[in-house]
């Protein structure tokens, strides 16, 4: 809008927001009404380029949507969550970069049994690690939570599946000590049928046996898309996956959902767990939930095991597997 002040620009962009609030359409019998999210950006006399203008303008319209959408948000250059979100695409960009230049590497983390007489085998959980441009090694939460934000965590997950089975496929002595490996889906993953015809391909062409393969969900995902989850999963379980529940514990309605999922284990959510040698409440909540677990027939893993106090207070209680740093830092795959 040129010669257009804030206020002026404001007011255009709420009546614009009003009127397509407004606005009704009939499909099959029934009402539809819309809402839209604005991102608005004062230009004058800043210097910018309109690539950079409409960077701008989108993050802040990213802003409106996240703050409950059919509202206006205008960017300022000292806003926080804008300053965030710039962050985020610019990270975006990155992770867009690595993944064209293979600059993403598996780790893996062990989960062993509490009860150290267990012997079905090595267990543990494939973690993703990624290289900026200048080689550096950037910390898991620095770039996948910009890519659940941003739509692109499916890509990652694609490319730690095709990955992960290329590896044992050329590793098969370790497959024959192995029990199963753990692959942590995005939600996003968990509800797009595209993902879930990839990884039924990938298991076509792959000698790899799928009960060597469990799929870890959290639980947020799995009830935001619980329709979608137990499609895929009962799909997977079909073939011979199996499903762990990430997190678990940290929903208001976690028992109740998870009589809908069909999952084998539960990872009990670590904010309990790394408390459980101190805090009775904590302890209490770890011990319901893998009451609740082997009542239902599934066995539990405790994250975020990090001293021998806590894997003792879980040995107590009966918990099956443990995992975190008293165990082991998580290491190459290679």
């Amino acid at each position: 809008m040129e010669h257009c002040d804030l206020n002026q620009a404001q007011r255009v962009a709420e009546n614009v927001r009003r009127r397509i609030e407004s606005f009704r359409f009939t499909w099959e019998g029934r009402v539809f009404n819309i809402g839209v999210s604005i991102g608005l950006v004062p230009i004058a006399h800043r210097g910018l380029d309109s690539i950079d203008i409409l960077k701008q303008a989108d993050a802040a319209c990213y802003v409106a949507k996240d703050s409950g959408r059919n509202r206006i948000h205008v960017y300022l250059e000292e806003d926080s969550t804008l300053a965030r979100r710039d962050g985020e695409i610019k990270m975006i960009e990155k992770i867009h970069r690595a993944l064209e230049a293979d600059r993403l590497e598996l780790y893996y983390q062990p989960i062993v049994p509490v009860d150290s007489s267990g012997t079905d085998g090595a267990q543990y959980e494939v973690l993703v690690r990624m290289t900026d441009d200048s080689g550096n090694m950037l910390a898991p939460a620095t770039f996948l939570a910009a890519a659940e934000r941003y739509g692109v965590s499916p890509r990652i997950d694609r490319w730690v599946v095709s990955r992960l089975l290329r590896h044992l496929e050329d590793n098969p002595e370790h497959v024959s000590s192995l029990a199963r490996c753990s692959i942590n889906l995005s939600g996003l993953s968990l509800g797009d049928p595209g993902f879930h015809r990839f990884v039924l391909g990938m298991f076509e062409k792959s000698d790899i046996p799928p009960n060597n393969i469990c799929f870890e969900i959290t639980e947020t995902a799995a009830i935001s898309n619980l329709t979608d989850a137990a499609d895929f999963i009962r799909s997977m379980r079909e073939l011979g996956c199996c499903f762990a529940l990430d997190d678990f514990g940290s929903g208001l309605s976690s028992f109740a959902y998870l009589k809908n999922l069909s999952v084998d284990f539960l990872k009990i959510d670590g904010m309990f767990v790394r408390d459980i040698a101190d805090d009775p409440i904590s302890y209490a909540m770890v011990k319901s939930i893998h009451d609740i677990g082997k009542l239902m027939g599934k066995k539990t893993i405790a994250e975020f095991v990090e001293n021998d106090a806590i894997l003792q207070k879980l040995k107590a209680i009966g918990v099956d597997y443990a995992q975190g740093y008293g165990i082991s830092r998580p290491s190459p795959l290679a």
